[in-house]
């Protein structure tokens, strides 16, 4: 990649829209933590630009999130969002205050003056607040771009040494000339070339996993959605017959799940696919486990144990290959940003594994993984599949796992499948499944008291799976859908529709 844009977590909950806004300008972004060297950045002359993230945090805190201020120095230009505009100004010797006159949501700015970043904006802008301090006063040599009603200094520049601040969120959607902003900084002041798709990547990563792994051999992990799809491919693509993937049947998969996946991977893919039941394994593990967060990690401990155990089974085997994405690897934490959830195949590795680990995808969001298994020629069956999570059924069981709250799930769930499907609305929603809640509700059956669970039906429309809303189903399906749960499976008798977007709740319920 000749063109490189970084992204400085300063622990933003829309820091990974950041690095999808610059990816859509196609000019390769990344995000890293704030510790990341000078030394490194400067010797890697592909970054054509920086962004600093915003942040929760208070520049002038004792233990604010801060970076080596030999950053400023080396020449490349610098745009600070929000948080990141503070601690530039903070460093530079500019006043950074708490605000009386805190901005949330949308704002009217009004651009004093124009340079290389406001130069294609008219003088009124609608953007989108979130903070609570401010810069007070600018660093020295940097002038002031634009206010607001409220606050004297919502853009600033330093336009000698390549250095912007913005107190908004041009990633945003709320920003209306957000992405134009951002165009500016990276195509006219930084200078980058759209020089990324997903043609040069996957060029570039065949010839990466050759180099890699040689003649060696690899074992994908095959969980029947797009993702290890994808990877699979890829990985062929790159050592052929030299490459096994083995799906292993948790116990915690939709109805019909292996039939279906050995239909789709085996027959339509052609891969050399072995699959193997572990359900006594992983049930007996997650016996009385109620944490979210320790299911997760004991499915992950358990998938790496069946993998390495039957890797020995296979002369010169070296590799696991795993479907891992760039949006795990941010959900489950970095140094900066909390974690969201631990992801099976990030939070739940263990230290000692034997095996090499292998991601190709480890730097793509969903909507680029399925457009890159557009390139490898994968079909639509499998690229359309809808998202499932690696520890499956477990995350969607609200409490303890068992084999009876496992059915619950899979029968409630084949039925929301059926009725989206006949009503021909599998193809608007992103991704739609129920969730078995740890609580029962008095309910009415047969003139009788009824005492039994509540399933909570969960479907969101989104691009990439970072953000979402819930979907606008029509209540007429709805209907038919809470009907026949309540109906057909034993031991429901309430259903409950979920209307959290995300942020603030995450598509998952665990």
């Amino acid at each position: 990649m000749a063109n490189k844009i970084l992204v400085i977590d300063f622990g933003s909950q829309y820091n990974q829209l950041i690095v999808r806004r610059i990816r859509e300008l196609n000019v390769y972004s990344e995000l890293v933590g704030a510790d990341i060297s000078i030394d490194k950045i400067s010797a890697d002359k592909n970054i054509k630009g920086i962004i600093f993230s915003g942040g929760p945090n208070s520049a002038y805190a004792k233990n604010a999130p801060t970076i080596d201020p030999g950053i400023y120095k080396i020449g490349i230009p610098i745009l600070g969002i929000c948080y990141g505009m503070q601690i530039m100004a903070h460093q530079n010797g500019g006043i950074v205050s708490s605000s009386h006159n805190k901005e949330y949501g949308s704002t009217e700015i009004f651009i004093k003056k124009n340079n290389e970043l406001t130069s294609t904006l008219s003088s009124k802008q609608i953007v989108w607040m979130s903070h609570g301090d401010y810069v007070k006063k600018t660093p020295p040599n940097f002038k002031v771009l634009a206010s607001s009603v409220t606050c004297q200094i919502v853009m600033m520049a330093n336009d000698q040494n390549k250095l912007y601040g913005i107190q908004f969120h041009p990633e945003v959607c709320h920003s209306i000339n957000g992405q134009q902003i951002l165009k500016n900084f990276v195509f006219k002041i930084c200078k980058a070339k759209p020089d990324w798709s997903m043609n040069t990547f996957l060029t570039s990563e065949i010839t990466k996993i050759k180099q890699i792994v040689g003649k060696e051999k690899v074992l994908c992990a095959i969980s029947g959605g797009v993702d290890s799809a994808v990877t699979a491919a890829i990985i062929a693509k790159a050592i052929g017959k030299n490459l096994t993937c083995l799906f292993i049947n948790h116990g915690l998969l939709r109805k019909n799940e292996v039939q279906t996946v050995k239909q789709l991977f085996k027959k339509k893919n052609q891969l050399n696919l072995i699959t193997v039941d572990a359900t006594k394994l992983f049930l007996s593990k997650l016996k009385g486990i109620a944490d979210p967060e320790q299911k997760r990690k004991i499915i992950g401990k358990q998938f790496i144990e069946v993998f390495e155990q039957y890797a020995t089974k296979i002369k010169g085997l070296k590799w696991l290959a795993q479907g891992t994405l760039y949006t795990d690897i941010i959900e489950s934490g970095t140094k900066t940003a909390h974690t969201i959830k631990s992801h099976h195949n990030v939070g739940g590795l263990p230290k000692n594994m034997k095996l090499k680990l292998i991601e190709p995808l480890n730097t793509l969001f969903k909507d680029e993984v399925r457009a890159l298994g557009q390139k490898l020629g994968l079909p639509k069956e499998i690229l359309m599949r809808q998202p499932f999570p690696g520890p499956g059924l477990a995350i969607r069981i609200i409490g303890a796992v068992d084999q009876k709250k496992i059915e619950l799930v899979q029968a409630s769930d084949a039925i929301l499948q059926a009725e989206i499907y006949k009503a021909k609305l599998h193809q608007d929603i992103w991704q739609y499944f129920t969730v078995l809640l740890n609580t029962k509700t008095v309910g009415v059956k047969g003139d009788q008291r009824s005492y039994e669970y509540v399933i909570a039906v969960r479907a969101v429309t989104s691009v990439d799976g970072m953000t979402a809303d819930y979907a606008k189903i029509p209540y007429k399906v709805l209907n038919r859908i809470s009907n026949r749960i309540v109906n057909e499976v034993k031991d429901i008798n309430r259903v409950v529709y979920d209307i959290t977007s995300k942020p603030p709740g995450t598509i998952e319920w665990e």
